[in-house]
């Protein structure tokens, strides 16, 4: 299994993202992926799944030390008391003691970061999660947010592909020993009709699909996390660590960025994004 190590914890490089799974379709797809090889299962309080996501594991009959679980807390949770409570109802819903990993799932200008850093670290201190990090954080968030923690923040899981640039939050995690988790990895298929990557998969004798899940893991401190709905697409993105691209392709990759590059907008509550 690869790893990547961050502040402490080791991630499986390639995770099985669940957003829009739901009941049991979610279950089923979790089982699936545990079948499969994937030991790295990432939900989230708002996708609505932990309840399934928690009997897939269960059902899988694996050891519970052998699954890096995550979840993430929604911001209209980030008070104090209120965030705790959260993460206790998040721990019932997957029917476990304990969490690899808990989010913030998007920064609340509303509520002081201090406020909300503390509370994370109670839910630490109580063992109720063995890491803690946070998702859709800019650079200037995460200098504020790690300046606020007792403990090492070890991820910041935020959107990641060829279209979008995340440069300058990739060298902000790297320089505090954090992993970049990338979301969204795969920019909903819309790459792969670009000539350059059709033309590095034929290569390789890869989907174009492969090509970017491999681009991202390739990179120092990055994970993907990419969710489907079929289990044979879900099985070729397991399977990217038997090939690697060359420094050239790589660079042909990064150079799809675009200033729109960005597919997910969250309108209302997304921060000032980094400039690229």
């Amino acid at each position: 299994m690869h790893l990547v190590e961050a502040n402490g914890a080791k991630i499986p490089a390639i995770g099985f993202g669940t957003w829009e799974l739901r009941g049991g379709q979610a279950q089923a797809m979790v089982e699936a992926a545990l079948e499969m090889g994937y030991r790295h299962i990432d939900t989230a309080q708002m996708y609505g799944n932990e309840a399934a996501v928690g009997a897939a594991l269960r059902a899988s009959g694996l050891p519970r030390e052998t699954i890096f679980l995550t979840t993430k807390i929604w911001p209209e949770q980030f008070r104090t008391g209120c965030l705790q409570r959260a993460a206790e109802e998040s721990l019932r819903r997957l029917g476990v003691e304990q969490v690899d990993l808990l989010l913030l799932h998007w920064p609340n200008p509303d509520v002081p970061l201090r406020e909300t850093m503390g509370a994370l670290n109670e839910v630490v201190e109580r063992g109720q999660t063995r890491h803690a990090g946070v998702s859709n954080f800019t650079t200037r968030l995460l200098d504020e947010a790690i300046s606020l923690s007792a403990t090492k923040l070890v991820a910041n899981q935020v959107e990641y592909h060829p279209y979008l640039d995340q440069g300058r939050v990739l060298a902000k995690l790297r320089a505090s020993g954090m992993a970049l988790t990338a979301y969204c990895p795969l920019a909903r298929g819309r790459f792969f009709a670009e000539p350059v990557v059709e033309a590095i998969a034929k290569r390789h004798g890869r989907t174009p699909g492969q090509i970017g899940l491999r681009w991202l893991v390739q990179q120092e401190g990055v994970i993907a996390i990419p969710r489907s709905s079929k289990p044979d697409h879900a099985r070729l993105n397991l399977e990217v660590f038997d090939f690697t691209l060359s420094e050239e392709e790589m660079r042909q990759i990064a150079g799809l960025a675009r200033p729109d590059g960005r597919m997910v907008a969250a309108a209302g509550f997304a921060p000032q994004w980094d400039a690229a």
